[in-house]
Order: C-alpha cells, then structure tokens, then sequence
C-alpha cells in the first residue's frame, strides 16, 4: 500500500480543520482535526527527515494556523487557507517527500 505524502497530511489538517469547524460550529472540533494531522504529520516528518526537520515543519504548519487567520481580513477565509495549506505542503514535499 502506497503512503499518503505528509504534505497531503499537512495540507488537509489545515484545510479540514477549518473545514470542520465553519461547518460545524464547533471550534474545538476543527482544532481536534487540526492537531490530530499535525500530529500524524509531525511523527512522520521526524521518521522521513529527523527531528531538526520535523521541529521546522511543526513550527511552520502551527505558523501557517495561525498566520491564516489575519490573512483572511484581507483575502478572505478560504483564500487564506488554501494559501497557507499550499505553503506548508510545499515545505513538507520540499523537506521530507521528496526524499522519499
């Protein structure tokens, strides 16, 4: 079976998380989907590139949260997310896929 890349991981914390909780209503509920990919994504960053790289791309995909939400006063709230998914996937393919 093949493995799912990390950045499709990364990318789809980011995305569902918010996802889920517009949808929902429960904020706590995406930020659940929202740490539990960053989580699977962490351990397998750290498997795939060690843990200095992983440590990076944890801070990056925690930034990319957090970063998306002023950014979304400006380009709005799926734009920003898109955006910021996109980047943290980029860096996770860059980092620890390609090597794979």
């Amino acid at each position: 079976m093949a493995k799912v890349p990390t950045a499709a991981v990364a990318a789809s914390g980011l995305i569902g998380g918010y996802g889920v909780a517009r949808w929902t209503g429960k904020r706590q509920l995406g930020g659940a989907v929202l740490a539990v990919a960053g989580a699977a994504a962490a351990q397998r960053w750290r498997r795939e590139a060690g843990g200095r790289a992983a440590g990076a791309l944890t801070a990056a995909y925690v930034a990319a949260f957090a970063g998306s939400h002023p950014l979304a006063k400006k380009v709005g709230a799926w734009p920003a997310v898109f955006g910021v998914a996109g980047a943290v996937a980029l860096a996770s393919w860059a980092v620890a896929d390609r090597r794979a």
